[in-house]
């Protein structure tokens, strides 16, 4: 068990790896309200990292279906958080990650063109991830309440796959009212694996 004073995901896989005998090239970190995460993405974020040494970690990322839009707009109506969205530079690499909608879509943009729901898989080196338990904690990250944005505020790249949307619709559990849609998913790709 890693420590109670841990205040995120990211700092809970550093305590863990200043435990373990073994040294790791990389580590990666399933969240667990993203039960939807399938095992390609781990697969893309770990080739990424490993074969681009400047990133410090990755992370991956689908277009937002209208679907998913549709969602996030409900929620930020309502008042809640529907899910992560993030903004890329040309080279794949994170510029912002928010729990709004980013970016802005204008009157009479297209709004699915540019729109990235971000899934909670990271993919970190170890250096980077010993840095980030070593730092505190962002001003951007305690006001957006996403740790990854110490990363970037401290000007370590952050790699961003963006991988084509799986066969069903990925909803991350930030809600009650994400519970039934998300065991709805869960019980149809089970009906379809027995098959």
């Amino acid at each position: 068990m890693t420590p109670t004073e841990c205040r995120n995901g990211t700092e809970r896989c550093a305590a863990a790896l200043d435990v373990m005998d073994d040294e790791f090239d990389l580590v990666i970190n399933l969240q667990g309200d993203a039960p939807l995460t399938p095992a390609n993405f781990i697969v893309a974020i770990s080739e990424r990292l490993t074969s681009e040494p400047q990133l410090s970690m990755a992370t991956a990322a689908v277009p937002a279906t209208a679907a998913v839009f549709q969602h996030l707009q409900s929620d930020a109506t309502a008042g809640r958080v529907g899910g992560t969205t993030v903004a890329c530079n040309r080279a794949g690499q994170a510029l912002y990650f928010s729990k709004s909608i980013i970016p802005y879509v204008a009157p009479g943009a297209k709004p699915l063109e540019n729109i990235l729901l971000h899934l909670g898989v990271y993919a970190y080196r170890t250096e980077a991830l010993r840095t980030y338990a070593a730092m505190e904690p962002a001003i951007l990250e305690l006001q957006e309440g996403l740790e990854q944005l110490r990363f970037l505020e401290a000007g370590l790249a952050v790699g961003v796959c963006i991988l084509e949307s799986p066969a069903w619709e990925m909803i991350e559990l930030n809600n009650p009212s994400d519970v039934p849609l998300i065991e709805k998913e869960l019980a149809v790709r089970n009906k379809s694996e027995e098959k």
